[in-house]
């Protein structure tokens, strides 16, 4: 009775005994064997290391290999699989059994798929690392749960979703590495204080919101990666409690590639442990603040990219001894660099380039016997490489190009035994190589480019450097031999030695350098046999032997160097054939083989160069017909054939080629009608030259379809019937040129060319009428067709008529003698005008003065289109139709001018009306009339650019979009560029401003007032005004009277500016010029960005336009150099800005700083 009375009690405790039964069974090691058995069947191929899971060693679970037991229990505490390329995942993994499971190690693996959620029962967890792998999806809640961990990691796999604030609650955590995932921030105010963590990677992520808060009270770290995410913003903490100076323990902080956007805080001064600083490529910008002084355990410090700015503070470097690597590189920082430079004795390390640093490199450097790399380029540096910096016998890369740097390299260069790059491009340096340089046995790259060195390459350069790869003489004055064996390590693969004055042939080993991707040998006076000169190259991208003295023929060995896109050997004296292997170039872009001797016809294999844009066989004595085969070139933009001997007709098919902007076929033997089909090719802008052939028919009626056609020359042909009316369509034509042809009939009479045409266009067509200087008026080429009938009209009408002038003349003689002295000498002023011989024209012919004083009613202020610093413009419409501009310059009586000045100002102008370009107003003449004289230009309708650019002129403002703005840019620097370094002799403008530069009908520039100045009287008091206008006037005339090319280099800068922004760039200037830049920030103290200094009436420009439009501030930036020396020519600057394609945009366009664009890269 009493046991049954305990029954229930009994059957308690058996339930419970039960209950636990399963427990302790899923634990067993036997349960955690099965279970690890089952997963590794499950991995694909699993690696050999885990053979000894098995079936037959189950009962040896704590001999497995990877597998670490609790003795005391018999069970697996460690899991730990790392680096064994294990592949799979997790899911066929049950965890039930490994309940007393600490450490869970699977890094760097390839497992993949998601985390499992069960993860989450391992309470005894302490370890638990899979990163390195390719696990997906979000992190589990249930990570959370396991709150005995110590050390978490997820680094390095492709998880995504916010960040659990939950993991928060593992407050034993001191590692955690979440770091190379997709996470995105979460509500960081969730985030609890974790004492615990030493150890936060958060690197590579997704965050985009300001920097976590929770940070800061986790007052143990010593480590903290936040990296590397793009849309993290806002400013670094500063103000308690939130301060990251609370930090204290902190060693390494990385904050690299953000967005954050303040100054550093004062308080980053208190983590006085840090060892490693990290900080570039964010928005960050003002001084340095004195408080970093106090961190003098940094041993890499990283602060570039930003928009710092100030000066490097002596007391910062000085308290920074044991930096190993400091790189303040793309900054604004200004001043000198400090001598206490050279206390960093243990620097391997240092980047300063990309600044405004200025002054000279200080001679303390030698003490920085650890340099390993130094990096100056890019700033405003100037004195000598001092001699001490040729001491660092460990120095491997040395790079101070763009600077200021004069005198010569030191032959003690050659004790610089470990060097591998040298380059000192685009500096003031001059004198000869020393012959030292032949004993560098590691260089692998040379370049000294763009500065003033003279004489020879030291014969033996290249012989002992096997790894030499880079060489660049470019742009000197260097004259010899090329050294024989600069390639003799058959390493070399960018040789660029243009525009010297080298002589003889090409070293032998260039043949064989198979590596070679780019070379220019091109402006020299190189001379041998170019057949055999080069080899096979599979990596050559460009190659120019343009403007020497080459002999020989073009090899068929180049239709092997499959990767060439640029092929120029123009202006030598090559003969023979164009290979047909050329025709096996599928990559190549630009063909340029003119001004030679090349003979044969063209070969049809050329037809293959689908990608080819630029062709160019002028010049030389090509034969036969054009072939078919060039219609399948539909790439082709220019093609030039001119001054051969190419016969039959124009082929027809060459309307395939719709990308044509310019097409020559001048000055062969071309024969037949002119096809219609070249009315389809739209896009002809540059010409249409067909001149000096045996063309004859008539002038194709769809020409009106070429509306942007600048340029059409047909003459000298044997062209027939009358110009089509609808020509008068072609909106863009500039000149045209239809003389010494067959036509008849009337000239059109509307249109931008017609209107205005040149005197000469029609010349040797006998049976052209129209309103043209040379042409028969078309009512008078009429009459001469008039019968007897017609004379004896004339009699009757001609009888009365003579009686009506008698009168008329006694009529006058009694009025005359009513006039007051004052008309008596004004007629007789313009009698002497009428015999006047003063007047000069140019080649469009002479027309009378007193035509200019009638047609402006003797300048009367009606007429006045403008007035400037040189003096007032009328517009005059002369009897014929056409318009010019008269001048009236402001200057003392001509009368009283020395005749020795006089025949100086006629000798110029002689020069300036021989200028023609498309980008300069034409200058007909001048004449000395009543004491002033006179200038005549043709007349630009649209008026100035200043006009248009400030919105006076609404309907052109509108028009000024992007497009027409860089275009405008381009035009007024290839006229600069024309006038500095096209006419002989060079002619310097003096005035370039927004007021000096017309628009024509297309919105193309036209420079006017060009030369003016120099041809006042220089001993004039008023000499220093003509030198340009304020605003515009290039900073050295402050010192100086002498106005230099690179004068007008400095103004075109400025007006490329003030295109762009649509305002003067006068405060912007000063401010980059300035020793602070705090000028340079909004009213945030953020970085003045190229999208904020943009005129804002446009909607910022996209895609190629927005290269475009970086690339014109970026030039227009180098233009304004303070150092004229260091400014670009004018020839440099037009082909940059015309070149096929731009820089690509390395960063976001609205993340580009004006302060990042003041050194051109080339």
């Amino acid at each position: 009775m009493k046991l049954f009375q305990n029954y229930p009690l009994l059957l308690l405790l058996h339930v419970l005994l039960l209950s636990l039964l399963p427990l302790k069974t899923t634990s067993s090691a036997r349960t955690q064997a099965e279970a690890l058995l089952q997963w590794k069947n499950s991995l694909s191929s699993p690696p050999a290391s885990l053979n000894s899971w098995s079936l037959t060693n189950l009962n040896n679970l704590c001999n497995w290999s990877s597998i670490v037991c609790d003795n005391s229990i018999g069970t697996v505490s460690q899991i730990d699989l790392p680096n064994l390329n294990v592949t799979g995942t997790l899911t066929q993994l049950n965890f039930t059994p490994f309940l007393n499971l600490s450490v869970f190690n699977l890094n760097n693996n390839s497992l993949s798929g998601p985390i499992p959620a069960a993860i989450g029962n391992l309470s005894k967890l302490t370890l638990l690392d899979i990163g390195n792998n390719f696990f997906a999806g979000e992190i589990p809640l249930e990570i959370s749960r396991l709150t005995e961990l110590r050390y978490l990691s997820f680094h390095n796999n492709n998880l995504k979703g916010t960040i659990p604030y939950q993991l928060s609650n593992l407050q034993k955590l001191w590692y955690l590495d979440l770091g190379s995932n997709y996470l995105e921030s979460p509500d960081w105010s969730k985030f609890s204080a974790m004492p615990s963590l030493t150890y936060l990677d958060l690197y590579l992520n997704s965050l985009d919101s300001e920097f976590p808060d929770f940070i800061s009270d986790c007052r143990n770290l010593t480590f903290l990666d936040l990296s590397q995410n793009q849309e993290l913003t806002g400013q670094i903490p500063e103000w308690n409690p939130s301060s990251i100076g609370q930090l204290k323990e902190l060693s390494h902080l990385d904050l690299r590639q953000n967005l954050l956007n303040s100054t550093i805080p004062h308080e980053l001064g208190s983590c006085t442990n840090l060892t490693y600083l990290a900080l570039a490529m964010n928005q960050l910008s003002g001084e340095l603040p004195p408080s970093l002084s106090n961190i003098k355990n940094i041993v890499d410090m990283g602060l570039s990219d930003n928009s710092f700015s100030g000066t490097i503070s002596p007391d910062l470097i000085s308290n920074w001894t044991r930096l190993n690597s400091l790189q303040l590189q793309s900054n604004n920082f200004s001043g000198e660099i400090p001598p206490e430079i050279g206390l960093l004795e243990n620097l391997t390390l240092l980047y300063l380039y990309n600044n405004s640093l200025s002054g000279p490199i200080p001679h303390q450097i030698e003490n920085m016997k650890a340099l390993k790399e130094l990096d100056l380029s890019g700033n405003h540096l100037s004195g000598p490489i001092p001699l001490t910096l040729y001491s660092l016998t460990n120095l491997e890369y040395i790079q101070l190009f763009y600077n200021n740097l004069n005198g010569i390299i030191r032959p003690e260069i050659g004790n610089m035994t470990s060097l591998v790059s040298f380059d000192v491009n685009t500096n003031e340096l001059s004198g000869q190589l020393p012959d030292t340089i032949s004993s560098l046995g590691n260089l692998v790259g040379f370049s000294v480019f763009t500065n003033n060195f003279t004489g020879t390459i030291p014969r033996e350069f290249g012989k002992n450097s096997p790894r030499l790869s880079t060489v660049s003489f470019s742009s000197n004055s260097f004259s010899g031999e090329l050294p024989p064996e600069l390639c003799s390590g058959y390493s070399l693969q960018i040789l660029t030695v243009n525009n010297n004055s080298f002589t003889g042939v090409l070293p032998e080993c260039l043949k064989n350098c198979s590596g070679l991707k780019r070379v220019r040998l091109d402006k020299n006076k190189l001379t041998g046999n170019i057949t055999d000169a080069f080899g096979v190259h599979p990596n050559l991208k460009y190659i120019s032997l343009s403007d020497n003295q080459f002999v020989g023929e073009v090899s068929t060995n180049w239709g092997d160097c499959q990767n060439l896109t640029n092929l120029q050997m123009d202006g030598n004296k090559i003969s023979g054939q164009i290979p047909p292997e050329l025709g096996k170039l599928s990559k190549l872009e630009r063909l340029i083989l003119d001004s030679n001797n090349l003979t044969g016809e063209i070969p049809s294999e050329l037809g293959n160069l689908g990608r080819l844009f630029h062709l160019n066989l002028s010049h030389n004595h090509l034969s036969g017909e054009i072939p078919q085969s060039i219609s399948k070139m539909t790439a082709l933009e220019l093609l030039d054939l001119s001054a051969n001997k190419f016969s039959n007709s124009i082929p027809k098919v060459l309307e395939n080629c719709e990308k044509l902007s310019s097409l020559n076929l001048s000055h062969n033997n071309l024969s037949g009608e002119v096809p219609s089909e070249l009315g389809n090719l739209v896009l002809l802008q540059a010409m249409l030259d067909l001149s000096s052939n045996s063309l004859s028919g008539q002038i194709p009626l769809n020409f009106f379809k070429l509306t942007r056609l600048e340029i059409l020359n047909l003459s000298n042909n044997h062209l027939s019937g009358s110009i089509p009316p609808s020509l008068s369509q072609m909106s863009s034509l500039q000149s045209a040129d239809f003389s010494y042809n067959k036509l008849s009939g009337p000239i059109p009479s509307e249109g931008s060319f017609f209107k205005h045409p040149h005197p000469n266009a029609f010349v040797g067509n006998s049976d052209l009428c129209g309103n043209v200087a040379g042409l028969t008026a078309c009512a008078l080429f009429s009459n001469k067709k008039s019968t007897k009938n017609t004379t004896k009209v004339l009699i009757g009408v001609l009888v009365p008529s003579c009686a009506l002038f008698l009168f008329a003349i006694v009529f006058c003689i009694i009025f005359t003698k009513r006039k007051s002295k004052l008309q008596d000498v004004k007629t007789k002023s313009l009698q002497d005008l009428e015999k006047s011989e003063s007047v000069i024209w140019g080649k469009e012919g002479r027309f009378a003065f007193l035509e200019l004083v009638n047609a402006t009613e003797d300048f009367h202020d009606k007429y006045c289109i403008g007035k400037g610093d040189f003096g007032v413009v009328y517009k005059a419409v002369l009897s014929s139709g056409l318009a010019v501009a008269v001048k009236r310059l402001n200057t003392e009586d001509s009368a009283n001018i020395p005749a020795i000045n006089r025949q100086r100002f006629e000798n110029e102008i002689r020069t300036l009306t021989g200028v023609q370009h498309r980008n300069i107003i034409k200058l007909y003449g001048f004449i000395s009339w009543r004491g002033c004289m006179y200038l005549v230009y043709e007349y630009v309708e649209r008026g100035s650019l200043g006009k248009a650019l400030y919105g006076l002129d609404k309907k052109v403002e509108d028009h000024l979009g992007w497009e027409k703005r860089i275009r405008i840019v381009q035009g007024v620097a290839h006229a600069l560029a024309y006038l500095h370094h096209d006419c002989s002799p060079p002619i310097v403008h003096r005035d370039v401003s927004l007021n000096n530069i017309l628009l024509g009908s297309d919105f193309e520039p036209r420079l006017s007032d060009f030369g003016t100045a120099r041809v006042l009287n220089p001993d004039s008091s008023n000499w220093t005004n003509l030198a340009g206008s304020y605003g515009y006037m290039a900073p050295e005339l402050a010192q100086t009277t002498s106005v230099t090319d690179k004068c007008d280099v400095y103004s075109f800068g400025v007006v490329a500016l003030e295109i762009m922004m649509g305002k003067h760039p006068g405060e912007m200037l000063a401010s980059l010029s300035s020793v602070s830049s705090k000028t340079l920030v909004d009213d945030n103290n953020g970085e003045l960005l190229l999208k904020d200094v943009l005129d804002q009436k446009l909607s910022a420009p996209g895609g190629e336009l927005a290269e475009a439009v970086v690339f014109a501030v970026q030039v227009a930036l180098t233009c304004t150099r303070t150092n004229p020396e260091s400014r670009p020519t004018m020839r440099f600057v037009a082909q940059e800005l015309s070149a096929r394609t731009q820089p690509y945009l390395a960063q976001p366009f609205s993340t580009i700083s004006v302060q990042n664009l003041t050194w051109l890269s080339k």
